[in-house]
């Protein structure tokens, strides 16, 4: 891709101040929103930039993930559709391990309303929020709790999920590749999730169209593992062959979501 100078510097103040409005980049280069606009949206083909709500941020550096405040904007629509997806699948008094991951915490939230709900969960963030039912059970790890993402990261964590057979089992995925495979940023979140999906009777995965082909180093599993995958929509191009198979499409949910405003 050949980048123009205005896009380069786009990238330089992205990079220095981690988001800009439209308006605010259009402005500062005197030109306008609608060729801001096509500066931002080749750039983001090109996963230098991410769109969102609002405007436009920086993508970071190759493997490595977006700080959680980003990620708990990112595509909220569709967030949020999965989460109550996933919410009405589990009936009042299931047990349940919760992973990582900001669709989770909005899973959570979803769930406040259940009653007897039996929670083992390393997502700080889920835990307080089920923890607003008096009726539910909540069950935690020690240790030391990676900020700001609120949650914990370590073997406690992962002996915790070990020590139960549960209803539900409910994780995210940092990307996934064309061929299947399930990638995190860190191998200590590979092996959470896999500790998740292997104590459960029904393992669910909810990934929103931001984690296809997104590009995050540790791998482990494939998308076929799940019971239930719960996606927004189902990309195409070289995704396309992943999807005609019987064996991924026939665990496939599609939530579709309207525009939040």
């Amino acid at each position: 891709m050949n980048i123009s100078t205005r896009q380069r510097d786009i990238i330089d103040i992205l990079r220095r101040d981690s988001f800009a409005s439209i308006e605010a980049l259009a402005d500062h280069f005197a030109v306008t929103p609608q060729t801001v606009r096509r500066d931002v949206n080749m750039l983001s083909d090109a996963n230098l930039v991410r769109r969102r709500h609002g405007g436009v941020e920086y993508a970071g550096e190759p493997g490595m993930n977006l700080s959680y405040d980003s990620r708990q904007v990112t595509n909220i629509a569709a967030k949020h559709a999965i989460s109550l997806y996933v919410a009405n699948l589990i009936p009042d008094g299931a047990s349940i391990l919760i992973g990582i991951g900001s669709t989770l915490e909005l899973v959570a939230l979803n769930l406040v309303d259940h009653r007897h709900l039996t929670v083992i969960t390393n997502n700080l963030n889920a835990a307080m929020a089920l923890g607003n039912n008096p009726g539910n059970r909540i069950v935690i790890p020690g240790g030391t709790l990676r900020l700001p993402d609120r949650d914990v990261i370590s073997p406690d964590a992962e002996a915790m999920f070990n020590n139960y057979k549960v209803d539900y089992g409910l994780f995210g995925v940092g990307g996934i590749e064309p061929d299947g495979t399930l990638t995190d940023f860190d191998h200590r979140e590979v092996s959470l999730r896999q500790a998740i999906a292997g104590n459960c009777r029904n393992s669910i995965l909810v990934a929103d169209k931001s984690k296809f082909g997104r590009p995050a180093p540790a791998k482990g599993g494939h998308i076929t593992d799940p019971d239930i995958v719960i996606v927004d929509s189902i990309p195409d191009g070289p995704f396309a062959p992943l999807f005609d198979r019987q064996d991924v499409r026939s665990r496939l949910h599609i939530v579709k979501s309207e525009v939040l405003k």
